[in-house]
């Protein structure tokens, strides 16, 4: 299986010490695009707004 599944936590809620927000989601193992941690945008509710979410190892 060449997919890994990985979670994403918001960078910008937990500098402002608020709940962090997090997703699951899946990347490819062997992808030469993405070669260090995942970054995405999505929905924190806790902010009310898109926040920066990265993979956490």
């Amino acid at each position: 299986m060449p997919r890994d599944i990985i979670i994403l936590e918001c960078t910008e809620a937990k500098a402002e010490g608020k709940p962090t927000s997090r997703y699951t989601s899946t990347r490819n193992k062997k992808s030469l695009r993405t070669p260090g941690r995942l970054e995405k945008k999505k929905y924190n509710p806790f902010l009310k707004r898109r926040t920066l979410h990265r993979e956490l190892r």
